[in-house]
């Protein structure tokens, strides 16, 4: 079995995700946008994001996101979008009232700016820096142990052309019970906030 070339392809792939995972907020269209126009940049831009009109008015509606600028068509501006991106980042973890709730902790009213605690700018890069900072120490940090998992594979007798499957397995099951270990810890901290 080849022991560690699945492993440092991870590892690859969580640098190439870590260099082209979020959009700079200078990079994201400084004109002001139609609705359309917001719908194909980011279902252009973000691979699996399926975004609609509804969605995106949905959102504005239950003030998940803020209203488009003097209520124009032509209104959607940086900072739209960037509310969308987060927003993106958001959705498998968080319900749509649970990010309305984080949301408002920097943002307050999300419709007036004059009483944010921070810019939708400032939120959106360190959150890039964030989410950059997470996929780089992908590569530093033990999300799984190698030898644990190599033990597995051992114990359970695997004919040889199955073990680089189940490695796999291994590997995004630990993944998968980490997110949500990290999930629920996000909707507990959400909610305890709230109390």
């Amino acid at each position: 079995m080849k022991r560690n070339i699945d492993i440092e392809n991870l590892k690859k792939l969580a640098k190439q995700i870590s260099d082209s995972t979020i959009i700079s907020y200078e990079d994201l269209p400084e004109y002001d946008l139609f609705l359309s126009q917001v719908i194909d940049y980011l279902n252009d831009r973000f691979a699996g994001e399926n975004y609609t009109n509804n969605i995106v008015q949905n959102y504005i509606k239950s003030e998940v996101i803020s209203k488009p600028e003097g209520g124009k068509k032509r209104g959607y501006t940086r900072d739209h979008l960037a509310q969308l991106v987060l927003l993106s980042y958001m959705r498998p973890i968080l319900t749509a009232e649970e990010i309305k709730k984080v949301f408002r902790l920097a943002f307050n009213d999300i419709n007036e700016s004059s009483d944010d605690i921070l810019t939708w700018e400032k939120a959106y890069k360190i959150f890039s820096d964030f989410q950059r900072e997470s996929l780089e120490d992908f590569n530093l940090r033990k999300y799984f142990n190698e030898e644990k998992l190599f033990k597995i594979i051992e114990e359970n007798n695997l004919k040889p052309e199955d073990e680089e499957r189940i490695l796999i397995f291994l590997v995004v099951m630990t993944l998968i019970a980490q997110a949500s270990s990290i999930k629920k810890l996000v909707q507990r901290i959400v909610a305890e906030y709230e109390k």
